[in-house]
């Protein structure tokens, strides 16, 4: 059976696999984001046909949807190891929301899902890499849900209005 989420106002989302037949709902939302420039460290001109291997993860890895009952894909998440070797146990993850779907929590459900996934796939923590500091909104998000700062890169991000940021790395013990 295929795990639900719900929205902030209570609307059930299905998740599910992501496939390369997802991408044309996907890609408009991710374009729109990377172009942005302002949270990821993606280039900010992808190519379209490079776009879905950034996104799209093959297994032990995992990218999901979230789907909403008329069937529009209103966020997605891809879940990963977050090195390899000796340190394989720790996970990392990356979310995006379509700006269509935002503001209702659909970012939450999928971090919470992902650190539910993590755990009960055997990793012992997460880490996000790179979260921008001026990201403020993930930032909280991410504290909401047992993620702290360990450490920040000075002016590791160059924001398009803000200028050199930091880059703030985020960890979350996933063991009991």
């Amino acid at each position: 059976m295929e795990p639900s989420i719900r929205t902030r106002d209570g609307e059930p989302l299905l998740l599910r696999e992501a496939t390369a037949d997802d991408w044309p709902a996907i890609g408009p939302f991710f374009h729109t984001v990377m172009a942005a420039g302002e949270t990821f460290t993606f280039p900010t001109d992808l190519p379209e046909d490079e776009a879905p291997g950034w996104w799209l993860l093959p297994p032990p890895d995992r990218t999901i949807v979230a789907v909403t009952p008329s069937g529009a894909i209103a966020g997605t998440a891809k879940m990963n190891r977050n090195h390899r070797g000796n340190a394989s146990h720790i996970a990392s993850a990356s979310y995006l929301v379509d700006p269509a779907h935002g503001g209702r929590g659909i970012g939450r459900a999928l971090c919470a899902y992902s650190i539910e996934w993590a755990r009960a796939e055997g990793y012992r923590a997460m880490q996000f890499n790179a979260v921008v500091a001026t990201n403020v909104h993930a930032i909280r998000l991410y504290e909401s849900l047992g993620f702290t700062i360990i450490g920040t890169l000075p002016e590791g991000f160059h924001h398009p209005t803000e200028g050199y940021v930091g880059l703030h790395i985020m960890h979350r013990p996933l063991l009991p």
